[in-house]
């Protein structure tokens, strides 16, 4: 665990830094475009899918929606402020709406450079460093990587902790929850891809809408408490509080840390959803993923923050472990903190109903890692060959979802943040390299709205080069114009 953790530190300390820095970036070079449109956000969400193959763009962001939302968004929280204090709460809030333009940009590559395979609309990390970097040895490493991360390894985060959470609320033994997890998931994966979209239209809406309710209840019952709260989190933010001041650095770290393990924006995890969209314009999907980033973090992340911080059950400890604020009483930093936040407003629910929450947003994350590591199987392999690695795939996602179940959890976790943390470095500097596609096609869909014109993209107008499917696309609809006489000299 010392090695594991230093690896950890190694990868994660400057990455945070990278992941803020980056977030800004793309905010500056888009003109802040997850702030200024987000009515186009909200108006997708309701849009119909522009193709009868594909993904609706809800749909997508739900399938998205399911990865991202999911321990992360109650454990992680918890050791966020165990390890950087209340101030983490802060670092990980803007963490997310610097993050959101990250993920625009990631979204939009993977609408640019996806393909279309066995009816369905793929793509994703790997096939935008192949065609848009040019660099396919690069894009084989990071599918490998990614269909190895999401396929044997995450799960285990999440298995984990529904097991430990469901023991916690109800003592239900380890091995027990392993075996009903692991035939559910196997029963959802094995129906393919339509029954994992439809998990995540019915799950994804529930249980966040229950999760927010729950904090809307604390706050109400605790609203003398909101302005100590938000004071205590923005000095220990910036280091000036009495208690908290001496990590700061910590604060910054773990706050980024945990936006970007539960968000991922900048990782590339939402871009496998987002290519499944149908859509006129790459950018639409980019404003979809974007405004998921404000639900998992802004919303979801801070409704855990909000329950811990405004009940002050938590524990704060510094670098060397040493307790410099208790308030949970020797409860383990994780989902307990929330079980005993919750608590507070009818004694005896808490464990319950975070234990049901926390299957609800892990167990969707598992079928949307399935989706994912699935996108990168298919990358990878071609024939018959995908057929049999895909069967590999769901065995060995069932095993390790079930060994998570009984292992160690701050085992599995520190092997996810490396896991995370390794795919994020890379994904993060291509995407950097790729901005200039970013900034072209952001600057194409502002010109296409102001113009007030039905939305289309045509790469080959922009000097986009190897955006194959919408090549095709854009030359199938100016064939059918033709046909039908629609298309005048003037128009062409």
């Amino acid at each position: 665990m010392d090695v594991i953790s230093a690896i950890n530190d190694l990868i994660w300390n400057p990455m945070a830094y990278l992941a803020l820095g980056l977030g800004l970036f793309f905010t500056v070079l888009t003109r802040g475009i997850q702030f200024r449109r987000i009515p186009d956000m909200i108006r997708e969400l309701g849009a119909k899918k522009d193709t009868p193959d594909g993904n609706s763009p809800l749909q997508a962001v739900l399938l998205t929606l399911a990865s991202r939302v999911g321990v992360g968004n109650i454990a992680g929280v918890a050791t966020a402020i165990y390890a950087g204090g209340p101030g983490a709460m802060f670092w990980m809030v803007l963490c997310a709406l610097l993050g959101s333009a990250s993920a625009y940009a990631e979204s939009t590559l993977a609408q640019v450079f996806k393909t279309k395979i066995d009816g369905e609309h793929r793509g994703g990390v790997p096939y935008y460093v192949e065609k848009g970097l040019k660099a396919k040895w690069l894009a084989v490493i990071l599918a490998a990587m990614i269909l190895i991360g999401y396929g044997f390894v995450f799960p285990g985060v999440q298995s984990n902790n529904i097991a430990q959470s469901v023991n916690e609320a109800f003592s239900i033994p380890l091995w027990a929850s392993a075996l009903f997890v692991t035939a559910l998931l196997a029963f959802v994966i094995i129906g393919g891809t339509k029954r994992i979209v439809a998990v995540a239209q019915v799950f994804v809406p529930f249980m966040a809408a229950g999760y927010i309710i729950a904090t809307i209840i604390m706050l109400a019952m605790n609203a003398e408490q909101i302005w100590p709260t938000l004071q205590l989190v923005f000095s220990s933010a910036f280091g000036v509080n009495q208690v908290f001041g001496g990590i700061l650095g910590a604060a910054v770290a773990w706050g980024v840390r945990r936006a970007v393990f539960s968000n991922v924006a900048g990782v590339g995890e939402g871009t496998f959803g987002a290519a499944s969209a149908a859509v006129r314009h790459p950018a639409k999907q980019g404003l979809v993923q974007a405004f998921s980033i404000f639900i998992d973090t802004v919303v979801v992340c801070n409704a855990t923050g909000i329950m811990i911080l405004i009940s002050g059950i938590y524990d704060v400890a510094d670098e060397n472990g040493t307790l410099i604020f208790s308030g949970a009483n020797g409860i383990e930093a994780g989902p307990a903190y929330t079980q005993a936040a919750i608590d507070t407003i009818a004694p005896g629910i808490g464990p319950g109903f975070v234990a049901v929450a926390l299957f609800f947003f892990a167990f969707t994350t598992l079928i949307a890692f399935y989706y994912i590591a699935k996108t990168n199987l298919v990358y990878l392999f071609r024939g018959r060959a995908v057929i049999i690695a895909d069967w590999v795939l769901k065995a060995g996602m069932i095993a390790i979802t079930f060994y998570g179940s009984v292992e160690s959890p701050s085992l599995i976790w520190a092997i996810g943040d490396i896991g995370y943390g390794s795919i994020g470095w890379v994904n993060m500097i291509c995407i950097l390299l790729l901005s200039p596609i970013v900034f072209k096609v952001t600057r194409d869909y502002d010109r296409q709205r102001r113009a007030g014109t039905d939305l289309s993209f045509n790469p080959e107008a922009l000097g986009i080069k190897r955006a194959h499917f919408w090549m095709e696309n854009h030359t199938g609809t100016i064939a059918r114009a033709e046909s039908e006489g629609l298309l005048d000299d003037e128009t062409r």
